[in-house]
């Protein structure tokens, strides 16, 4: 396929103006957003939902992310990222296969119905993830856009997929909330730097290939400001697969935990890698493109029947 956003492959870095739409459908008053946040998500790149799960859920959400966290010895040994130098969690892979709750809100309507609805088609998931920030031993995520990886690294050819980050424990100013340059995905930010053999097995833990120059980012953060959404439990930030974003380290008392969802159209699939002699392992960047059916209902009905 023809290589749309070519990128590792240049000495200098190259801003390009993207070549596709951000929000694909317009909206309808059957739309599960609103016209305003459909509006604002294609010109900022990401939307901030709050209330879409009750108490309870929350609630349900919140043990099961403490159980993973809490025994990471009985998870699949490659999927638990530990922090640089630490042996602190820092993210847990492929969470929607080891646990039933998360399974289910990856596919919950108002997030997959939401996604669909964004990417006008049906989706699969990409990848999923728990994100995990400790008190005072948190590192930060340097600026990056997802797509520019998922292009190189496992073959996505268009920038027809988005994140959704559900909050597990408060986001504040302070923790290292997730960080964005608001209206970036209209812009393609090649790297430089051949892609290593297995960069997976360093990346996941300290991305050194497939990070923005600092003259281009100071370039969009000047045209175009950061935001820092944060939120309580149970807020879901949206986000595109090209903004570019990042965290600061947290180095306050105060954990930060989130539940990272990668949505892609089924039409997106991937193919071969773009920039890197092999694909990135399933558990990264899935290759079972089954789309997701939406789920109705409550997350917490499920608690009972796992613990059973």
């Amino acid at each position: 396929m023809q290589d749309l956003y070519p990128t590792r492959c240049e000495s200098e870095p190259r801003l390009q103006p993207r070549g596709e739409p951000v929000a694909r459908r317009a909206w309808h008053p059957a739309a599960p957003l609103t016209a305003t946040q459909v509006e604002q998500f294609d010109r900022n790149g990401y939307l901030v939902l709050e209330n879409l799960f009750s108490a309870q859920e929350v609630a349900a959400l919140q043990a099961e992310t403490g159980r993973l966290l809490a025994d990471p010895a009985g998870l699949k040994d490659e999927t638990v990222i530990a922090e640089p130098g630490s042996r602190e969690v820092r993210s847990i892979f492929e969470i929607h296969a080891q646990s039933a709750i998360m399974a289910r809100l990856a596919a919950d309507r108002r997030l997959a119905g939401v996604a669909a609805f964004l990417l006008d088609d049906e989706v699969y998931l990409h990848q999923t993830r728990l994100n995990y920030k400790p008190g005072f031993a948190g590192k930060e995520f340097y600026w990056h856009s997802d797509f520019e990886t998922w292009h190189a690294e496992d073959g996505m050819p268009a920038m027809r997929a988005l994140s959704m980050s559900v909050l597990l424990a408060e986001n504040t100013p302070n923790n290292g909330p997730l960080m964005v340059i608001p209206g970036s995905q209209g812009t393609f930010v090649s790297c430089v730097g051949e892609t290593p053999q297995d960069h997976y097995r360093q990346s996941l833990r300290r991305q050194e290939y497939g990070i923005p120059d600092e003259l281009s980012l100071a370039e969009l953060a000047h045209r175009q400001g950061i935001d820092a959404p944060v939120g309580k439990p149970g807020t879901v930030v949206v986000f595109d697969c090209n903004i570019m974003h990042g965290s600061n380290g947290n180095i306050t008392p105060f954990p930060r935990a989130n539940a990272f969802l990668v949505y892609n159209a089924v039409s997106n699939r991937l193919t071969a890698p773009y920039a890197a002699s092999a694909p990135r392992p399933e558990f990264i960047a899935a290759r079972d493109f089954s789309a997701i059916v939406p789920v109705s209902g409550a997350i917490e009905g499920l608690v009972e029947g796992v613990a059973a």
